[in-house]
């Protein structure tokens, strides 16, 4: 076999995998759809859970998923880039960041129910909050945050140093270089770290389980310390718990089908930020 069979062969195999990979991922979209639509309307979205949530709607539960996403987000998104700045720009390359690096590595691949406990342990216990959206925000931001630090710490490296240092020649101060020049560039690569990790948090069972989720609360939290519904707690209940689980199921596939929108609309919004400061970044 010739170099231009075996080149072309590997193409045909890449390109079978790269189908294979998509047409998976249709087939259980599109079976979820099938399943789930039945049950999505006007009433389900937005009214309360009732019967012991084998009818009504999942409303609380759409709406805690939002909090918690958006409570991890105002905790991890600043922390993580501020992390990577400082990693980036100021520590260099010393064993400091070394370790800060190696042990970031580390605490992205505790499995989430780790977190869970530890969020339990220390924010719910220790810190009396309480089961609450303020201790599942930082239970799931703490979830995320070295996701964040690494794909923030990325963007950082491909900007090239001749911005740098051409701003310091200009008399920029390091502080304001990294504001006005680097991040403005970076941060269009930056949001992809918001758009993992609003993903992630989103499908999220395990650490919401020890710190924020109620099994059943049809009603809007008052306070940041209060419980909530989750649209994924919300799904394992109804899929696996109560005396007809076969009368519930197409309300937990309408509920799969609701966190799946979710998402996606999510991350379309955070692609749509990243093209809006991408193209300012190339403008300025």
């Amino acid at each position: 076999m010739n170099k231009k069979t075996k080149q072309k062969t590997a193409f045909i195999a890449f390109r079978a995998l790269s189908l294979l990979v998509v047409g998976i991922l249709f087939w259980i979209v599109g079976f979820i759809v099938y399943n789930g639509m039945g049950v999505i309307s006007w009433e389900f979205l937005t009214a309360a859970p009732a019967e012991g949530m084998t009818s009504g709607g999942i409303f609380p539960a759409i709406a805690g998923t939002l909090y918690l996403v958006a409570g991890s987000v105002v905790f991890a998104f600043p922390t993580g880039v501020m992390s990577a700045v400082y990693m980036n720009e100021y520590a260099g390359n010393g064993w400091i960041v070394k370790f800060i690096r190696v042990m970031a590595n580390n605490l992205g691949s505790i499995p989430s129910i780790v977190f869970g406990l530890f969020g339990m342990a220390l924010f719910v216990n220790t810190l009396s909050f309480g089961d609450s959206i303020l201790a599942g925000s930082l239970t799931l931001g703490l979830l995320v945050l070295p996701l964040i630090i690494r794909t923030t710490e990325e963007a950082l490296k491909a900007i090239p140093d001749t911005f740098r240092t051409g701003s310091l020649a200009l008399g920029a101060s390091k502080l304001q270089t990294i504001r006005r020049v680097i991040l403005p560039m970076a941060f269009p690569n930056i949001t992809t770290g918001l758009i993992l990790s609003v993903g992630r948090v989103s499908g999220e069972t395990a650490p919401i389980l020890f710190t924020a989720a109620a099994y059943f609360l049809p009603k809007l939290p008052g306070s940041i310390f209060d419980q909530v519904m989750a649209l994924p707690y919300h799904l394992y209940v109804i899929a696996t718990s109560g005396t007809d689980i076969e009368s519930s199921r197409p309300i937990a596939y309408g509920t799969a089908l609701v966190l799946i929108s979710i998402v996606l609309l999510m991350n379309m919004l955070a692609a749509a930020l990243r093209r809006y400061f991408g193209k300012g970044a190339r403008t300025g």
